[in-house]
């Protein structure tokens, strides 16, 4: 597949690649060198990133529905505004990565991925603002509630304010 002028194709070297909003819709990119690459709004829809190099790239506002990440490297990726719904990050390593309004997958697609504290306390702060008064899940949050005040999300979380004592 050419695309932009690149050969894409499993462990493709597009290392840097300008890729800005190219349609890469089940594109097979199995451990394709993506460093530093810009995919600004990119389509890649059921797209195969297994394994990829993606450190640095820019994947702001891409569409990665049922894209395979598993075991991709995302190391200070850009993925604000990106949409993850059923994409399959297991294994994947996201410390450093940027998912401001992004959708984070709630399926078993993000069992063992590598999170740093800044992810780990955004996940924490938004499970802490879910109105839940079941007792199990007011002593989880209570337990959680001093690490995810410390997310960079907490205010809009609405997790500081005068009432963090009583959740609701």
């Amino acid at each position: 597949m050419i695309v932009k002028g690149l050969q894409v194709e499993p462990f493709a070297d597009l290392h840097g690649a300008d890729l800005r909003g190219a349609d890469l819709r089940g594109a097979d990119l199995y451990g394709a060198d993506l460093y530093g690459a810009d995919l600004y709004g990119a389509d890649l829809r059921y797209a195969s990133l297994h394994g990829a190099d993606l450190r640095y790239a820019s994947l702001h506002g891409a569409d990665l529905r049922y894209a395979n990440l598993h075991g991709a490297d995302l190391h200070d990726a850009d993925l604000r505004d990106a949409d993850l719904r059923r994409a399959d990050l297991s294994n994947a390593d996201l410390r450093g990565a940027d998912l401001d309004s992004s959708s984070w997958p709630l399926w078993c697609g993000s069992v063992g991925a590598t999170v740093d504290a800044r992810i780990a306390r955004q996940l924490a702060a938004h499970f802490c603002a879910v109105k839940c008064n079941d007792p199990e899940y007011i002593t989880a949050r209570n337990a959680i509630l001093y690490f995810a005040k410390k997310s960079h999300r907490a205010a809009e979380c609405g997790l500081l304010t005068e009432q963090d004592d009583c959740p609701f």
